[in-house]
């Protein structure tokens, strides 16, 4: 039996045929083209930012927590670090690096760690 590979298109195509991307990071972008299957880069994008909000979610609703104590104790330096810290966390999707990214390599260079800590694309 015969294992199949659909694109994001609805292409299809046999495995045992095909040139595969090494891994399936953005394989929701996949596109075929003859037999070789490549990630669109533009449909990787979308699937990075919506890792980046996936990952940003629980981040910022412990920041939420931060600000509303730092706001109970009137302090007024842990509430500003606290909304900048969610504010680069919303701000995270619209990063230039993802937008300017050429390859594939590039996209998944431009996760942040130092907002959204380590890479699921390490």
């Amino acid at each position: 039996m015969a294992t199949n590979i659909m694109d994001k298109d609805g292409n299809i195509i046999n495995a045992a045929d095909a040139t595969i991307p090494s891994d399936r990071h953005f394989r929701n972008a996949w596109t075929l083209s003859g037999k070789t299957i490549t990630e669109d880069l533009t449909a990787s994008k979308v699937i990075f930012k919506d890792k980046i909000r996936e990952v940003r979610k629980p981040l910022l609703d412990a920041e939420d927590v931060i600000y509303m104590k730092a706001l109970e104790a009137d302090d007024a330096s842990a509430k500003t670090a606290s909304v900048a810290k969610k504010k680069a966390l919303r701000d995270a999707p619209a990063a230039s690096a993802i937008s300017s990214a050429d390859t594939i390599a590039k996209l998944k260079a431009a996760w942040d760690t130092s907002t959204l800590g380590d890479s699921p694309y390490a």
